[in-house]
């Protein structure tokens, strides 16, 4: 088993293996998670723009900096530039919007930089290229560290490589046993990219639900009683389902995105 703590995201930054996820935890809520999830030893933070909440995430990590006398870069902070979807009736962000939409998430977070900036998704075909022309340029000011993509495909990614632009350092995207994408994670190794697996625990059957929400998942696809080969292994070693999941992904090496708003 890995015991490594930091995985390589480019060939100037480590990042922390686990990361506290925020996703569906409310601004008014997530302060207090972030802090007690600091508390317990994480020193990676996934917020974005989307999630409304980063005005909460950056109070409850100076919340904890003060209390442990620790300074900002010895926490892992990821956010994501929403780029907009004209499907939903969103205007895509333009080069320009994109610069200004890290510069509105760091006045939120209460930063003078993150530590990695993903493009969320590849909805706007006709900005793609202009939006990640602008995560370059914002790489090259210092506002953050690192750059990526999420939910992108292989041909998202070659069309930034034929366009001669620098590739992602990390492509965050679903990955879990019902979900092993074996393709694209050889095309990303291949690449040095990083994968980041976010839904790590969609095949519990509990999955969102402890968190008060649906779990957005068909009754077939729920592994519960005797036939869960999660249940099985959790028994067999003695941990739970979820250490199970994380652990597979750990043992592949993806970071991973926990989260609870429990402290326990």
């Amino acid at each position: 088993m890995t015991k490594e703590k930091t995985l390589p995201l480019s060939d100037r930054l480590e990042m922390p293996t686990i990361g506290f996820g925020t996703y569906l935890i409310p601004d008014a809520d997530v302060g207090r998670a972030v802090t007690e999830a600091l508390r317990a030893g994480y020193r990676h933070v996934d917020t974005a723009e989307g999630y409304q909440n980063e005005a909460g995430v950056g109070a409850g990590l100076r919340a904890f900096l003060a209390e442990a006398g620790a300074a900002r870069d010895d926490v892992f902070v990821t956010t994501k530039v929403f780029p907009g979807n004209p499907e939903w009736g969103m205007p895509a962000k333009t080069y320009e919007q994109t610069i200004a939409a890290l510069d509105a998430s760091l006045d939120r977070l209460k930063l003078d930089h993150v530590d990695l900036y993903l493009i969320h998704a590849p909805f706007c075909a006709e900005h793609r290229l202009d939006q990640w022309r602008a995560l370059v340029e914002l790489r090259r000011q210092g506002k953050t560290r690192a750059i990526g993509v999420s939910n992108y495909s292989q041909a998202h990614i070659d069309e930034i490589a034929a366009a001669g632009l620098p590739l992602p350092d990390a492509n965050q995207i679903e990955l879990h046993p019902w979900s092993q994408k074996p393709a694209l994670v050889a095309y990303l190794a291949a690449k040095r990219i990083l994968p980041i697996a976010y839904s790590s625990l969609v095949p519990l059957s509990t999955w969102r639900r402890a968190e008060g929400q649906d779990s957005a998942k068909t009754e077939e696809m729920k592994a519960d009683g005797a036939t869960s080969p999660f249940k099985s292994m959790a028994a067999k070693y003695g941990v739970t389902e979820a250490q199970v999941l994380l652990r597979w992904a750990v043992q592949k090496r993806y970071a991973v995105l926990p989260k609870s708003t429990d402290p326990e």
